[in-house]
């Protein structure tokens, strides 16, 4: 019965997470390029029963064979990259990948970041950014007198200034990819970053190598679909209400044989 309050509690520990996961799922439902989160499940270490048992020749089928479980932990909390639906918005500076790959970030401590695109802004350096001011790799620089910017499918960047009539390229966006994206370390502002669990990044160009394209004036909205949530987070307080009736009946048993007397 001891045994009994442990595993539940490890069930009550592991659903909670995982409603906790679910929450920030739903709370992100409209946000722009959110990928969703899941949490997996394993047993925790199963060990030999038979010494809660009496003989094998009294105990039957229960004999020396008898395994208990200790409960349930977590394996991993991973995002999964299904691409989320576009969207048309017509801005020159909104940009969404279509199929596999990821932009590259340059992060102030020099180190590398990765985003499924989103809404870029000019930075103070003059440079192509994301919202949150992080230039993208290559440097492309857009200067103070464009009048409009073209992004093709392939990734190459087009500008046209004041007083010309045909734009000019200043530079090439390519993707990555990686083997295991799902291991990759989300960094909030729609960035992660590499991990080992993630594989180093592959470079490629768009549309090439089995990257994805660049889609300007669209947006990748959220992969969190609402009812699939709802129904998870329903199986989950119905699971966390099992685990709380096992642990009120091993209490009960508990007082029980507390109030047996000779």
């Amino acid at each position: 019965m001891f045994d009994a309050l442990y595993i539940s509690a490890t069930g009550m520990q592991a659903q909670q997470l995982n409603v906790d996961t679910i929450a920030n799922n739903l709370a992100n439902v409209n946000t722009t390029g959110f990928k969703k989160s899941k949490v997996g499940f394993t047993d925790l270490m199963v060990r030999e029963a038979a010494r809660l048992m009496p003989s094998q020749e009294q105990a039957g089928i229960l004999g020396g064979e008898s395994r208990l479980g200790a409960g349930v932990g977590i394996v991993s909390v991973s995002k999964l990259f299904d691409m989320g639906d576009l969207k048309k918005t017509e801005s020159a500076f909104d940009i969404a990948i279509q199929g596999e790959g990821f932009l590259e970030v340059s992060m102030p401590d020099g180190s590398s970041a990765y985003t499924r695109g989103g809404t870029f802004k000019v930075n103070s350096e003059g440079l192509l950014a994301t919202s949150g001011g992080y230039a993208l790799k290559p440097n492309l620089a857009i200067p103070d007198n464009a009048k409009n910017m073209q992004i093709d499918s392939e990734g190459r960047v087009r500008i046209q200034v004041a007083g010309q009539a045909t734009p000019v390229e200043v530079g090439q966006l390519d993707l990555v990819r990686f083997t295991s994206p799902s291991g990759l370390l989300p960094q909030g502002d729609n960035l992660y970053r590499a991990s080992p669990g993630s594989g180093e990044a592959i470079s490629g160009k768009p549309t090439e190598d089995g990257m994805g394209s660049l889609a300007q004036g669209f947006l990748e909205g959220s992969n969190v679909k609402l009812t699939e949530e709802m129904v998870n987070l329903m199986v989950a307080q119905r699971v966390y209400e099992a685990n709380v009736k096992v642990m009120q009946a091993s209490d009960e048993m508990l007082g029980m044989i507390n109030g047996l007397r000779k």
